[in-house]
């Protein structure tokens, strides 16, 4: 397999890592906007270098991505960029003829008049209304393959298939116990993705009303963590999972919380307040002259770059899903997870916990792709597709998932 990886920030480069240790893989063509990314993220795999190659692109250029992957022969396009480029690198793989895999999906539009009642434009919208195209092509996009979303809906379509006949509920809940050392306020991932998916309007799923939109932050429930994390306030959030879950798992209700905590919560709600969540120009001064610039842009420039902090984090971080139902006519609670110690990926990967749980997720969906373990075509979330052989190799990759029974 030939993959063409757009993106070499911090998941980008955790990829190049965990694929150049399998051996399904006869090239990786790394492209960033900043060609010396790349080549930094190809130089420091060593001995298998020559399996990876760097070349630069412009994410956004819809004509230039195509044509690399055709010049590449390259079968498939990772996206390891923000959402803001999901709809032109989406769209390149379609016109390549090559296969798609992200792990975040087309952005979002609240609802002109009602953002907190109902949904305007969905997030992967965009991307679901070219289902027929992909699968007339006879290619594959696998979207929101991550880990939240990604291996999070992996686990509930393994609930619904081994571990309950009827679902009530399927609610992913994100926690840590992350701290930075020598930073108030560093957030562990892009925070322009972070603002985006906090300050929109969450998004829930109830049988019978369809998806509807709650205020940013609503419905705060305390979860008990597990391996040490412990008990966490957790808080509605606008994620992937709410709009694929329901596409393929028969469940009365999906909801999406993540622990972000007072400080966090009050931080964005101040940034909101102050008009500095925008992403729409303004203009400032400069040296030479006046300067259009975002001020979301702004924000995450001022703030470390969250590639660079994994030698100063302590702590662990837990995605999972928690799923109520029954099970031979019996109430039934379990919380599937997967925990990971930010000082063991440090250590044998040089990539913060966040990052790499995200970045080991569509590198096991590209093996299997690869060993034509999932022969799909469409646009399909991860729980249109087996989940037994996915959750195989999370352990052989050396992430181990776990299971709790709650009571």
């Amino acid at each position: 397999m030939r993959v063409l990886l757009v993106g070499a920030g911090g998941v980008g480069t955790a990829a190049t890592r965990i694929a150049a240790r399998r051996d399904f893989l006869t090239h990786m063509v790394v492209a960033d906007y900043d060609l010396a990314r790349a080549e930094a993220a190809v130089t420091a795999l060593g001995d298998q270098e020559r399996r990876f190659s760097a070349r630069r692109v412009d994410a956004s250029d819809e004509a230039a991505v195509r044509r690399l992957l055709v010049e590449e022969g390259c079968d498939v396009l990772l996206n390891a960029t923000d959402p803001r480029f999901v709809m032109p690198l989406f769209n390149a793989a379609l016109g390549a003829g090559a296969h798609y895999v992200d792990m975040a999906m087309s952005l979002s539009v609240p609802h002109p008049t009602a953002p907190y009642e109902q949904c305007g434009v969905k997030l992967g919208d965009e991307q679901f209304a070219l289902a027929k195209a992909w699968e007339s092509a006879g290619r594959l996009a696998l979207v929101g393959m991550g880990v939240e979303p990604g291996l999070s809906d992996v686990f509930a379509r393994y609930a619904a298939d081994e571990l309950f006949d009827e679902i009530d509920e399927l609610g992913v809940r994100d926690g840590a116990n992350l701290t930075v050392e020598g930073y108030d306020f560093a957030p562990s991932f892009s925070i322009w993705t972070t603002i985006e998916e906090c300050l929109n309007p969450p998004v829930v799923y109830e049988k019978g009303r369809g998806w509807f939109t709650t205020a940013p932050f609503s419905e705060p429930e305390v979860f008990d963590f597990p391996e040490g994390i412990g008990p966490v306030e957790c808080v509605n959030v606008e994620h992937e999972e709410v709009l694929l879950m329901p596409r393929w798992v028969d469940a009365r209700r999906v909801t999406f919380k993540y622990g972000l905590g007072d400080d966090f919560i009050a931080k964005l709600k101040t940034l909101h307040a102050l008009g500095l969540d925008s992403t729409a120009k303004v203009t400032v001064p400069g040296a030479d002259g006046p300067v259009r610039v975002s001020p979301r842009d702004v924000v995450a420039a001022c703030l470390p770059d969250p590639a660079t902090l994994g030698d100063r984090m302590k702590g662990k971080t837990c995605a999972g899903t928690w799923v109520k139902g029954t099970k031979d006519g019996v109430a039934r609670e379990v919380y599937l997870y997967h925990v990971v110690d930010n000082e063991w990926t440090m250590r044998e990967y040089g990539s913060q916990a966040v990052v790499w749980q995200t970045a080991i997720n569509p590198v096991i969906a590209l093996e299997l792709i690869a060993n034509g373990g999932w022969q799909a075509s469409g646009v399909l979330g991860p729980e249109a597709l087996p989940p037994k052989p996915f959750l195989d190799l999370l352990g052989a990759y050396g992430a181990p998932w776990g299971l709790r029974e709650e009571h």
